[in-house]
C-alpha cells in the first residue's frame, strides 16, 4: 500500500491507541520473541554513522513525544547481516551502507523473510586518500594504489617497499597505509572503485576474470598483510589520528572525515583530481561513491516514528541542507526526487534492480 509523505510526517503524533496497535503488529511478526520496541534502531556503516546521527538529532527535535533513534556503527557488512536476520523488534529496522547491497545479501534477506526492503540513496561520498597536513604528498592513481597494496599484484609476489618502487615519480618513502577492515563498506568500495580498476590496467587480468573468477577476485582485491597496510577497525577517526601522528603515513576514509579534519590532514589527488565536494559530485574524482540506507517496510507498519525518520532524511539531504554542511555530497536533483518518491510511495527493492546496476 503506498505511503504518503504527509502521512509519514504525521507519524510522530499518532495517538497512543495507534502506537499500541503498531507494537502488537510488530510482536506478531517477532520470530525470535523479542517483544515490542518504541524507537527506531539502525546499524551499519561507520561512514554513514555521523550523518545518521545528525538526522536522528533533527528527528528528536521535531518529534519531542518520540524516543530518539538508536544508531550503531557496526560496519556495512556486519550491519547488513544483522538487518537480514529476520523481522521483529529484536532485529534492526534499518541498515546504513557505504556501498550498495550485494545480490547475495539480498537473497539472504529474502531467505529470512525480510521480503520488502526500501533502498534509499541518501547522498554521495568519496574514498579519500590523505596524509597529515604538511606530510607526504602523492599523486596517486588506481594503478599505483593497486601495485602498492595488492597482496600479489598481477599474480606476482609483492616486493614493493617504497612508493618509488611502485612509480619512479613518487618519493622513496616506505609504503604505510592505514585503512578500513574487510567488514567495512569503505573497503568494498576501495576494491571496486580503485583496486579492480588498477588491476584492470593489465590485459591479462581480463582474461583471468573470464577463465577463473575466484582467482581474479583474489589477485585483484586481496590486500597485503605484511604491515604496509594496517587495518584500523570501523572507526575512521582512528585513521585520522594515526596519520596525524606520522607525516609519512597515508590514510583511507570517507570524504566527510577529510572535510571534518581539514585543519589536520590533506587530501591526496587521484589521477591528478583532488577529493573535493565538486569533484565528487561530478564523479570526476575516481573514488566517488553513493551512500545508502535500507529499511524494512514491514517495520514501518509497526515501529513508531520509522516513517517520520525516513521523511527526516529526505528533508536533510539537499545541497544546502544540514547533511551537506557536515561533509555529505548532495545527489543530483533527479536522484533526490527519485529517492523521495521511494519514501512517499513505499517502493521496494527487487533482485532485478540489483542485477541492473
Amino acid at each position: 500500500m503506498p505511503i504518503s509523505l504527509s502521512a509519514i510526517s504525521r507519524s510522530g503524533t499518532r495517538t497512543g491507541t495507534v502506537l499500541a496497535l503498531a507494537a502488537l503488529a510488530l510482536t506478531a511478526c517477532d520470530a525470535g520473541g523479542g517483544g515490542s520496541r518504541s524507537s527506531v534502531h539502525a546499524v551499519g556503516s561507520s561512514t554513514v554513522y555521523p550523518f545518521a546521527k545528525l538526522v536522528a538529532e533533527s528527528f528528536a527535535r521535531s518529534n519531542t513525544d518520540m524516543r530518539s533513534p538508536l544508531i550503531e556503527s557496526t560496519g556495512t557488512g556486519n550491519g547488513i547481516q544483522l538487518f537480514c536476520k529476520g523481522l521483529g523488534s529484536n532485529t534492526p529496522d534499518m541498515v546504513n551502507a557505504s556501498r550498495r547491497m550485494k545480490e547475495s545479501e539480498f537473497a539472504g534477506c529474502k531467505a529470512n523473510k525480510v521480503d520488502e526492503i526500501i533502498e534509499l540513496q541518501v547522498g554521495l561520498d568519496g574514498i579519500a586518500f590523505a596524509s597529515a597536513s604538511g606530510g607526504i604528498m602523492l599523486n596517486l592513481s588506481p594503478e599505483t594504489v593497486y601495485k602498492a597494496l595488492a597482496a600479489n599484484p598481477y599474480g606476482k609476489p609483492q616486493t614493493a617497499k617504497t612508493w618509488k618502487d611502485v612509480d619512479p615519480a613518487l618519493p622513496a618513502e616506505p609504503i604505510l597505509v592505514y585503512g578500513p577492515p574487510s567488514t567495512s563498506g569503505t573497503r568494498d568500495a576501495l576494491k571496486e572503485l580503485v583496486l579492480e580498476v588498477g588491476c584492470g590496467a593489465d590485459p591479462a587480468m581480463k582474461a583471468l576474470k573470464e577463465s577463473d573468477e575466484n582467482r581474479y577476485a583474489q589477485v585483484c582485491t586481496e590486500v597485503r598483510d605484511d604491515g604496509a597496510y594496517i587495518d584500523q577497525g570501523e572507526q575512521d577517526n582512528l585513521i585520522v589520528q594515526k596519520i596525524e601522528g606520522n607525516p609519512r603515513a597515508v590514510g583511507i576514509f570517507g570524504f566527510s572525515y577529510l572535510e571534518e579534519n581539514a585543519d589536520k590532514v590533506q587530501g591526496l589527488p587521484m589521477n591528478g583530481v583532488d577529493p573535493t565536494y565538486d569533484n565528487i559530485a561530478s564523479f570526476a574524482y575516481p573514488g566517488a561513491r553513493p551512500l545508502y540506507v535500507y529499511v524494512k517496510k514491514e517495520h514501518m507498519r509497526a515501529i513508531p516514528g520509522l516513517g517520520a525518520f525516513l521523511a527526516e532524511w529526505v528533508k536533510s539531504w539537499g545541497k544546502d541542507g544540514p547533511l551537506a554542511r557536515v561533509g555529505m555530497v548532495a545527489m543530483p536533483q533527479e536522484a533526490m526526487d527519485a529517492n523521495a518518491r521511494k519514501v512517499r510511495e513505499g517502493i521496494v527493492l527487487t533482485a532485478a534492480d540489483l542485477a541492473a546496476k
